[in-house]
């Protein structure tokens, strides 16, 4: 099952943000990975989620590289070893796991190609305040009013990332979700910034874990900052709908502080 991110999915036209630099769409089980096969990295990710059908599964899968795409195009096992970067999921292992058993287990095991990782830092993955934290709060709403979410999710890919071992470790991440109100979209802009915790020149020695931050952010800028198109979503905005536009991010210190 190679379905992909179906744009039609919440009833609303909303197609899956493109990038301006060059890339290779991959489909998976109901998500797809457009990859910058330059910085070996996924520019968006984009991922379907039925919140009346989510499935809590034990983990299964493996890590492994997608043979559609030249092993030097992904940033594969090396990237991770013998330091405290950990394999940070875009798309989430449980997001697409949905509908019958079988689907939901065959869904979860493919987030476990490197073409939906990217390296963060321990305790920046693994906590529940911080990227975890944001991403439970995502899937909790779904899940609890019975949704259907799109959500997009990847590194922006700056020039100014620091170097290691032939990749370029990404310092920020950017997520979007989006959901149907009545007729309407609607959706919600994040950045998840790790540059305080990533120090490659001292072997990724990891500072204390307080380093890092989150915002909500109109969904325009994140946009600018990455350098993709985001279509209808710009528009549906919800922090930019409730009059909070001139503020340029809004640090979150809890999930009461998002505006959705």
């Amino acid at each position: 099952m190679t379905d992909g991110y179906d744009p039609d999915f919440l009833g609303i036209p909303l197609p899956l943000p493109s990038s301006a630099r060059p890339t290779t769409r991959l489909d998976y089980p109901r998500f797809s990975v457009l990859l910058d096969e330059e910085r070996r990295f996924a520019a968006v990710t984009g991922v379907v989620i039925d919140g009346a059908t989510l499935r809590d599964l034990p983990r299964t899968g493996d890590w492994r590289l997608d043979p559609r795409v030249d092993a030097e195009a992904q940033a594969g096992p090396e990237v991770y070893s013998r330091n405290d970067l950990d394999r940070g999921h875009l798309v989430r292992r449980r997001d697409p796991g949905w509908g019958t058993a079988t689907q939901a287990q065959d869904a979860t095991e493919a987030t476990f190609f490197y073409t939906n990782a990217a390296p963060q830092a321990a305790g920046f993955n693994q906590s529940k305040e911080l990227w975890l934290g944001l991403e439970d709060h995502v899937l909790a709403y779904a899940e609890t009013t019975d949704r259907r979410l799109a959500v997009f999710t990847a590194p922006v890919l700056a020039g100014g990332d620091p170097p290691y071992r032939g990749i370029r470790v990404p310092l920020r991440f950017w997520k979007i979700a989006a959901w149907r109100e009545g007729d309407a979209l609607a959706a919600a802009g994040f950045v998840l910034d790790q540059s305080d915790l990533v120090d490659t020149r001292q072997g990724l020695a990891v500072p204390p874990l307080g380093a890092f931050r989150t915002f909500q952010v109109p969904v325009a800028d994140i946009a600018a900052e990455a350098g993709i198109d985001v279509g209808p979503l710009a528009g549906a905005d919800t922090f930019v709908r409730r009059g909070l536009r001139p503020v340029i991010a809004r640090e979150l210190r809890d999930a009461d502080d998002i505006v959705l």
